[in-house]
Formats: C-alpha cells, structure tokens, sequence
C-alpha cells in the first residue's frame, strides 16, 4: 500500500484557477459582482449542471447557455432545484450565478480564492431577497498518488442549492444517481437534506484516505523492526507532515457540522438538523483517528531511534569482544616477534606452541564472554 500515498501534498485546486491579488489595506472586503466581469479566466474546463426534482418527477440537464437558462422560470412540479459548477475558470458564468442569485461579495470572494477554511455564514435576507446560508467545506481524496485538499463552495436557499468546485472536482454521480431512484429520502426531502447528503459524501471520504494510512503504518512498522534505513523515517516523517494537512482540513469541518447543527437557520429544516448529528459524529471518528494514526507515527519515529541505537551499541560490543581478545593475542606476537634471543626459540616446539597457546587463550575467552551473557 505504500505506493498508493507518495510524497507531494496539494492544498490549492490547481494552477489553472484564476490567482487574485490580496486587497489593498482599507479597501472594502469582497468582490462586486460587477468586478467579476474584470478578472482573467483561467483554462480549464467549465461544467454546468441543474437538477431539478420532487418526489414525482426529476430532470437532468447540462446548461451550455447560462444565461438563456437563467432567462426561464423553473418548472412549476420543482421542489428542488441544484445548479452545480464544475470549475472556476470562466468568471462570466459565477458572475452570472451572482447576479441571479444576489450572492454576497464577501462569499463570492470567498468562492474564487478556494482557499478557506471550512466554514458557514449566514447571510439574512432582506426584502425580496431570502436569506441563505453560505458553506465552505474541504474535501481530501488521492489522485495519482498525490493528497489533495480541494475546496467546495455551497449557497443554500430554501428551495435552491448552488455548489462550486474547483478544478480537481469531487464525483457526485452517487449523490445524482440516489437522486434519480424513485422514493429516495433525498426526493422526498428539501434542499437542506440535499446540503445533508453532500455534506455527509464529504465527511465518508475521509475514511478510506485514513483507512490508506493505516496501512502504510502497518508497512512501516514491519520495516523500522526489520530492516530500518533512512528511507523507513523520511516516510515516517511523511506521513506525520500528510496527516497533519488532513487534520487542518477535518478540524474546521466538524466545527461546521457542529455550527449547522447547533444553530438555526431558515433555510435549514429539523430534518436535515438532525442527520448532521451522523456527520458530527463521523467528524470526531475522523479526528480520533488522526490523532491515533498521529501518535502512531511519532511512536514509530522513536522505535526507530531505539532500533538503531540498538544495532550500534551491538555492533560497537562486537567490535570490543574481537578488540578484547586480541589484546593477550598481540601482547604474545609482540614479545616473541623481538629480534634478540628468546630462550624458547631454540626448542623446536616453540612455533606450534606459539599457536596452541593463542588458540586455547582466544577460546577461553569466548566461552568466558558467553557464560557471562556478553554474546
């Protein structure tokens, strides 16, 4: 499993998405929606997509004209209606959204940096306009052996949810296909349940990531215990710095399930509150498991120092025994290697008793080393 988690982690959408400046010290926070209109579109792809459904009837559409199809009235049996943007490159189609929608300048600011927090604001309604509630949450899945961090922007009316991605965007076709299955909970419900069930794809998706990285720990600490290299702790420092992005992104998304399901909101209904529960409980799996996998790691970085220490203290005790007993050895060699007369050497038996005293001197000394347990 090891090859399924490599090294670069991704927290920006990708290159392609249009880069603003940051404001000017004591401009006013926000983006016009005529300001739109000024910023440079990027290159990717722009997928459009409406459902409108009830518990009778559902329709699917690609809107390749915006505006004309934001000319016309919804149909009449719609209870439900989701506008989904894949992509954040053509500023003409979110200012479009803007317009028809009358999103907030400090949310549609918020829309097109992608790079926020998990969070939900409300913004009242006043006169015609119904107030809706504006949601920033971050996904995190794999691809091509990368962890990316991706944003996902959502605006709930009481009868209209809008959702942008960026360019590396989430598939929803579970969530369509649940939608199209007739009698389903999401039909049978508003658009706050529909805000339920994307929230709650979100969350789960976090849990084979995690799952990913349990076994990559599993690998790890079979090698720091067998065969521990310098490679074995660059991967375990890794996965300490990977985890670590996966909690800034689930940490602020369960204060949001939190905020949702504490909190009242007209455009959010008791039954779309009380599911949230579920994805609350889930967010906190999530950190546990973090935090879990977290100390694991940091467990094994340790065991590591430990195992490699061990290795040196055992290899430097070796080198000492094999040091220790060619101390008499090299005495012996020195004394008899003297050039001037020994009276042993005249005996012929010198020289093989030379090497029977070196022998029996270098094995009592073994055996004594192992009876003492130093072998």
């Amino acid at each position: 499993m090891r090859g399924s988690v490599e090294s670069a982690v991704v927290e920006a959408p990708g290159s392609d998405v249009p880069r603003l400046s940051m404001p000017a010290p004591g401009t006013a926070g926000g983006i016009e929606t005529a300001e739109l209109g000024g910023l440079a579109d990027g290159t990717g792809p722009v997928t459009v997509t409406c459902i409108d459904y009830c518990p009778d009837q559902v329709e699917i559409q690609e809107v390749d004209d915006l505006r004309e199809f934001l000319a016309r009235h919804r149909p009449a049996w719609s209870h439900v209606r989701w506008i989904n943007v894949d992509g954040l490159d053509q500023m003409d189609i979110i200012q479009a959204l803007a317009e028809k929608y009358g999103l907030h300048p400090l949310a549609i600011e918020d829309v097109v940096r992608t790079h926020e927090r998990a969070k939900a604001e409300d913004f009242p309604g006043h006169e015609d306009q119904p107030g809706r509630l504006f949601i920033v949450a971050r996904t995190i899945d794999q691809r091509d052996g990368r962890l990316h961090s991706d944003q996902i922007s959502m605006f709930l009316g009481r009868t209209t949810l809008l959702t942008f991605q960026g360019s590396h965007r989430q598939d929803l076709s579970p969530i369509r296909q649940r939608i199209r299955t007739p009698g389903s909970r999401i039909r049978e419900n508003d658009a706050s349940f529909l805000l339920y069930v994307l929230l709650d794809g979100i969350v789960d998706r976090y849990f084979p990531v995690l799952e990913r990285y349990s076994e990559w720990l599993g690998d790890l600490e079979e090698e720091v215990l067998e065969r521990p290299t310098q490679s074995t702790l660059e991967q375990i420092h890794r996965v300490k710095r990977e985890l670590l992005t996966i909690r800034r992104a689930a940490w602020p998304l369960r204060e949001l399930i939190g905020h949702l399901q504490r909190e009242r909101h007209e455009t959010l209904s008791p039954t779309a509150q009380t599911y949230l529960r579920d994805v609350h409980d889930h967010c906190v799996q999530i950190i546990d498991l973090i935090e879990s996998y977290r100390e694991i790691a940091s467990s094994q970085a340790e065991t590591y120092v430990s195992v490699v220490s061990n290795k040196t203290n055992d290899i430097m005790k070796v080198l000492t025994i094999i040091g220790t007993i060619f101390i008499p050895l090299t005495f012996l060699a020195g004394v008899y290697g003297m050039n001037m007369p020994i009276p042993e050497n005249a005996s012929p038996i010198a020289y093989p008793a030379f090497w029977i005293v070196c022998g029996v001197l270098a094995t009592s000394m073994l055996v004594y080393f192992r009876r003492r347990g130093w072998l």
